[in-house]
């Protein structure tokens, strides 16, 4: 089942849906880096390739910083 959050990117709210396991490890890694979840989907945002949906992107990003 998916858990969609929103937050705030660039000035305006958006709604994104991931796993509560991907989650959880976008949170421990945002925690690990001294951020905020908002301020690491912020900067997954800007440097992700713009054909790659951001919730793909934050996948892949859990993935490869996680050791998953």
């Amino acid at each position: 089942m998916l858990e969609k959050r929103s937050l705030s990117l660039s000035g305006h709210r958006t709604s994104i849906a991931l796993e509560p396991e991907f989650w959880a490890a976008l949170t421990a890694l945002a925690a690990a880096e001294n951020l905020t979840l908002a301020a690491l989907v912020t900067r997954t945002d800007a440097v992700r390739p713009p054909e790659r949906p951001l919730a793909s992107a934050l996948r892949v990003y859990a993935l490869r910083h996680s050791g998953g």
